[in-house]
Parts: structure tokens; sequence; C-alpha cells
């Protein structure tokens, strides 16, 4: 195999037409350069200057070579510098993995930023539940990911996984505009025991923890619909079909709905971000500070929506149906 080291000096040879004015600009010894020639020599199998009293001349060989090389050098040098852009950080490829919920409200604002600091970079995106996510994290598919835990649905991550918290979500119990559970002081949870209920899928995390939380006020839910889109889920209760309990990611302000924070049980939804400890994708510290940012401007969001949705609750009932309990 050819070395490069031996193809740049040959380079300079040729365009300087001496062993000495090749050492001097390669920063090598006279001396060097000439035994670099010579086992450039030795591994192509044929001479490439004619040594005579007062000098040297280049054999067509040489020059053949050296207009190669030129061009492979060139590429060398390329590869040099996108290897730094790598190792720097400035450029490279980043997999991350997220749930839709997250992936709506987060990874746009992380992914901007980390854009904005690394405009070179390729930035891969999955969607999928932590379950999916968490196997390809330990396979090293991805580089990091988005998960989620409830309160009521407790998880243990892989000890090889570095655990960052980013945002702890107050789930909201979503009724209709006008419901009469809807009190000044916020919401019984154990006066909807007869209500028809619109729920995640059976084997997700958000069902089971609105099972828990039922339990906890002695009743068990009369599940009428189900859907693993929030949009779906709050339309269904926008339109009288039931009500809901969803993470504070996938609640957004819509006519029709009220969203209440549920109080006197656990009720929150903790969103994680997952990556090898081992990693070391020079990426990734960008990318962990780019969501850390993130999730603390969703957490104040929070704050201020759960006091506005408070605020909403202690108004009370719509004034028409104020009207119609005090006749």
């Amino acid at each position: 195999m050819l070395n490069p080291l031996h193809l740049r000096t040959l380079v300079e040879v040729v365009r300087t037409g001496s062993f000495a004015r090749a050492a001097r600009r390669t920063g090598y010894t006279a001396s060097a350069v000439s035994q670099q020639i010579a086992a450039l020599e030795r591994a192509v199998g044929t001479p490439l200057f004619e040594r005579e009293a007062h000098g040297i001349r280049p054999t067509g060989t040489a020059f053949t070579i050296a207009d190669r090389a030129r061009d492979a050098i060139a590429v060398l040098d390329s590869l040099e510098r996108d290897i730094r852009d790598v190792v720097q950080g400035r450029s490279g490829r980043l997999s991350l993995g997220t749930f839709p919920t997250a992936g709506e409200r987060m990874v746009p604002h992380a992914v901007a930023e980390l854009t904005r600091l690394h405009p070179t970079a390729e930035i891969l995106l999955d969607e999928a539940e932590p379950d999916d996510l968490v196997p390809q994290v330990q396979s090293g598919d991805l580089d990091l990911a988005l998960v989620f835990a409830y309160d009521l649905v407790p998880r243990v991550w892989p000890k090889e996984l570095t655990v960052l918290p980013l945002v702890e979500e107050t789930l909201a119990l979503l009724l209709p505009r006008g419901h009469p559970a809807l009190r000044e002081d916020g919401v019984d949870v154990g006066e909807l025991a007869e209500e028809r209920w619109v729920a995640t899928r059976p084997d997700t995390a958000g069902s089971t923890s609105l099972s828990r939380v039922c339990a906890a006020h002695r009743f068990a839910p009369r599940i009428a619909f189900r859907s693993n889109d929030y949009d779906v889920v709050q339309g269904l209760v926008a339109a009288g079909a039931g009500v809901a309990i969803v993470p504070g990611l996938a609640y957004q302000a819509r006519d029709g709905v009220v969203g209440v924070p549920l109080a006197h049980t656990p009720s929150h939804r903790r969103v994680s971000a997952l990556y090898r400890t081992a990693n070391r994708n020079p990426l990734l510290p960008a990318a962990v500070d780019a969501f850390v940012l993130a999730g603390r401007g969703l957490q104040d969001r929070f704050v201020r929506a759960d006091e506005s949705v408070r605020r909403a609750a202690d108004a009370g009932p719509e004034p028409s149906r104020r009207r119609e309990e005090a006749s």
C-alpha cells in the first residue's frame, strides 16, 4: 500500500525539482526526503528519478504518479478536515428517538438550537413508544431518546443508560365545557364514576395510569373510546362523548374543552432523555444541552398553564349554566 506521506513528498520533489528544496518546503532533511522517495520507488517497483551529478530528473512515471497523487492528497485533506469537524462536534450524525407528544412540543425547539450551533450536522429522527426506543439506545442505533414514565406506573431504566429528567407534566382532566362536575374548588374525580371515558390503548402506560387514578377514587373507569391520538381524544371530549385524562404535553386549549390539573393523587408524567453513558458521539453533549433548554421552556409554560386552568376552573360553570341552576 502506498504511503500518503511519501506521495506528498513526491509531489513536492516533482514541483521543486530538488530533494533539498522539497526538504525545506516539507520541513524534513534532504536525507529524509531521499529515504522517502527510495521507499516509494520500492513500493511501486520502478525508479522515479534519474540521479545525475548535479541534480535529479523525474521520470515519466514520477510525473504520472504525482499528477494522480495530487487528487488523492486533496481527498485525504478533505477527509482530515471532516474528521476534525466530527471529532470537535461541528458536523457528524446524531440519531434521536422520541414519542409523539414530545416530538411535537419539544423536539422542534431542541433541534433548531442544535442545528443553529452545528449547521452541518445530520440529525436523524425516529418516533416510537419508550418500550421500542430503549432497546435502540442500548444497541447504539439511537444516540438519545426521549421517554416518559407516569407516577402511578413507575419504570426502572437500564443501568447502562444515563437518565436526565427534562419535564414534569401535570396530568390534565378534560371535561366538556359546562360539565356539572366543574366547581370553584376544582373537580372531584369520584363524581365521574358514571361517566364514559376516553383512554389510550389498553397496553399503554397512559391507560394503566388512568385505571389507577380512578382506583384511588374507588371506581373503575367505563372506557367507551380508545385512541393513542390525543387530538382525537380531545375532539371526543369536546363533542361530549366522554371525559379523559391526558399528560400536559398532549393538552392544548381548544373550544369545547376545559382542562383541570388533577389534585390529591400522584398526577404527573415525567419526561427524560436517555443515552448510553459510554456514548462518545461529539454531538451528544450539545444535543443534551438543547433538550435541557427546551424542557426548561416547556416547564415554565406548564406552570403558567396550570395557573391559567385553575383560574378557569375557579370561574365555575359558564354563565348560561349558572342562570339555569339559579332558576
